[in-house]
C-alpha cells in the first residue's frame, strides 16, 4: 500500500485539490495533478538529503501548500511525518526534537528564529525557495498498515505532551469518518480550520476531503471571527470543520447570518455548548454535528449526517466501532477502530539507531480506557461529561465541568468560562468558575451573584459555582482546549 499513490491517482488530474489563501492575500488553486507533481519533487528533495523510509521529517509550516507537499512526500517515500504547529516555542520544539530525533526539518522562514533557539542538530530545509524542488522525484515505497506514517503529540491538557505514533492504516482509516461524519462529496470545498500540527489537521484538512474527491481550503492566517464568515461566503465553502472554541467565539463576537453554500458543519475537540448550537442553527438553518475522538484513536463517534443534532451529544459510535461505558468511562475496543495508534514513541514504539522501527502494536493491547466520562442514552447517543480528572465531587455530588460551563456561557455577559474543583473544608470540594466577560461588561460582586443565580436556574442548583472569578483569558493548549489543570494549580 501507498497512500500518496492511491489517493492522488484515484482522482482526475484536472480535479481541484487545494484552494490556497496566503497571508499576503494571494489566492491560488492546485489540481490533484499539480499536487502529485509537487509532492513527487519534494520527495526527490528529501531523497537528495538522504531522507527515506523510516526517517522522521519534522514540519514547522503554516497552512500552506508546501506543508501538504511535504506530508505527501513523506507518505510517498515511507518517511514518518511529524507536523508541528507554528505556535510552539523553543522549549516545546526542544521536547519534540529530543523525543522524535528527526532527520530533517522542513520549516517556514518566519519560524527560523524560534527554531534556531531550539538548537536542532539536523538539517533544515526552508520552504519558499523553489530550488530544492528542481530535483527529480522519488519512487513510491510499498508499505504495510503497521508501518509508522505520522507522529502527533497529545495536546498536554494534563502533564507533558506524549508522542503518538500512527501507522499507514491511520491514513486509509479516515474514510470511515469522512463518509459517516464529515460528509464531504466529490467536488465539494471543505474547510477544516485546524492549524497544521494537530491531530484534527492531520486527518481533516486534506486527507479526509481527498478520500471523498473533495477539495481542501488552506487559509494561512490567524483566526478572525469576522473574516471567517466572509471567507465562507466568498469561497463558497460546502463543509466546515472548526473547533468548538471557534464556533463559540464567532457566535459571540460576529454577526451570524445565512451561509447559502454550506451544507454541513462539524466540530470535535471539546463538547459544544447548547447555546452555541442554537445560535448557529438560527442563523444558518444547519446543525453543528459534534463528534469525538482522541489523538490516539482518531474519530470514533459523530452525529450522523441528515439526523437532527442533539444539543450536548457527541453522537453515536461510528459504524463498526465498538464502544462501551464502564463505570462512567468511555472504553473502546481497539480492533474495531481502523485509525487506532501503534503506540507511544519510546514505549510501545521504538525508533532504533539503525533507522528501523520496533512496534508492539497497541491495537493488540486490550480495551482502551479513554479517561473521558460520558453518559449513554438508551439509543446509544453519548454525552461528554468531562475528563475523569476534571469531574468535581462536591458533598457527594458528581459535577461535570461542561454542565456548569454551558450554563455560564448562556448568560449574555459571558464570552467563555471554565469550571474546576476548589478544596472546601465542609464539602470536600466546590465548583470554582473562571469567567471571561464579553466586551461592554465589567467584573463586579453583583455580576458574580447574578451568574451564580443564573446557573441555579439553568441546571441543578447543587452545580452552581460557589466561587466566581474573572479573567482576561483562559489558559489553553495551542489546539484551543481549556487547560483546566492549569486553573486548578493556580489560585
Amino acid at each position: 500500500m501507498n497512500f500518496a499513490r492511491d489517493v492522488l491517482q484515484a482522482q482526475p488530474a484536472e480535479r481541484l485539490a487545494l484552494v490556497e489563501l496566503a497571508r499576503d492575500g494571494a489566492r491560488r488553486e492546485w489540481t490533484f495533478g499539480e499536487v502529485e507533481e509537487r509532492s513527487a519533487r519534494m520527495a526527490g528533495a528529501l531523497a537528495q538529503r538522504d531522507v527515506g523510509r523510516g526517517d522522521v521529517v519534522m514540519t514547522l509550516i503554516g497552512n500552506r501548500a508546501e506543508w501538504v507537499w511535504t506530508m505527501m512526500a513523506c507518505f510517498r517515500t515511507g518517511a514518518v511525518a511529524l507536523p508541528c504547529t507554528e505556535q510552539l516555542r523553543a522549549k516545546d520544539l526542544r521536547l519534540r526534537l529530543r523525543v522524535a530525533c528527526p532527520s530533517l526539518i522542513v520549516a517556514d522562514e518566519r519560524n527560523r528564529a524560534e527554531l534556531d533557539a531550539a538548537r536542532p542538530d539536523c538539517p533544515v530545509l526552508l520552504v519558499g525557495d523553489e530550488s530544492p524542488l528542481r530535483s527529480g522525484d522519488s519512487p513510491f515505497a510499498e508499505l504495510d498498515g503497521a508501518d509508522p506514517s505520522l507522529i502527533t503529540f497529545t495536546s498536554g491538557t494534563a502533564g507533558e505532551p506524549k508522542a503518538v505514533v500512527h501507522g499507514q492504516r491511520y491514513l486509509y482509516g479516515q474514510r470511515m469518518q469522512a463518509e459517516q461524519w464529515l460528509g464531504a462529496q466529490a467536488d465539494d470545498l471543505v474547510w477544516c480550520t485546524a492549524a497544521s500540527g494537530w491531530s484534527k489537521s492531520a486527518r481533516n484538512v486534506f486527507i479526509a476531503p481527498w478520500l471523498m474527491g473533495a477539495a481542501a481550503l488552506l487559509h494561512d492566517a490567524r483566526f478572525d471571527p469576522h473574516e471567517r464568515l466572509e471567507l465562507i461566503e466568498r469561497e463558497k465553502v460546502n463543509v466546515l470543520c472548526m473547533a468548538p472554541t471557534e464556533y463559540r467565539v464567532i457566535a459571540k463576537r460576529a454577526t451570524l447570518r445565512p451561509l447559502p453554500s454550506l451544507r454541513g458543519m462539524v466540530a470535535a475537540g471539546e463538547a459544544l455548548n447548547p447555546e452555541v448550537l442554537k445560535a448557529w442553527r438560527r442563523a444558518t438553518g444547519l446543525d453543528i454535528r459534534d463528534g469525538y475522538g482522541q489523538t490516539e484513536t482518531g474519530q470514533m463517534t459523530g452525529m450522523e449526517i441528515d439526523v437532527k443534532a442533539r444539543a450536548g451529544s457527541m453522537g453515536r459510535a461510528l459504524a463498526g466501532v465498538r464502544l462501551s461505558v464502564r463505570d462512567g468511562e468511555l472504553v473502546a475496543d481497539p480492533k474495531s477502530v481502523p485509525t487506532f495508534f501503534l503506540g507511544y514513541l519510546g514505549e510501545d514504539v521504538v525508533h532504533q539507531e539503525d533507522g528501523s522501527w520496533t512496534v508492539e502494536d497497541r491495537m493488540d493491547g486490550g480495551p482502551w480506557h479513554t479517561g473521558d466520562r460520558v453518559a449513554e442514552a438508551r439509543d446509544g447517543y453519548l454525552r461528554f461529561e468531562g475528563r475523569a480528572d476534571d469531574v468535581i465531587i462536591s458533598a457527594g455530588y458528581r459535577i461535570g465541568p461542561f454542565e456548569v460551563e454551558s450554563a455560564l456561557v448562556a448568560h449574555p455577559a459571558v464570552a467563555e468560562a471554565a469550571a474546576v474543583s476548589a478544596p472546601d473544608e465542609e464539602r470536600g470540594a466546590v465548583v470554582r468558575a473562571v469567567v471571561v466577560l464579553r466586551d461592554g461588561h465589567d467584573p463586579s460582586d453583583q455580576l458574580k451573584h447574578e451568574l451564580q443565580e443564573h446557573v441555579k436556574r439553568e441546571t441543578a442548583p447543587y452545580k452552581y459555582p460557589r466561587i466566581v472569578e474573572f479573567a482576561e483569558e483562559l489558559p489553553k493548549t495551542a489546539s484551543g482546549k481549556i487547560r483546566r489543570a492549569a486553573l486548578r494549580d493556580h489560585r
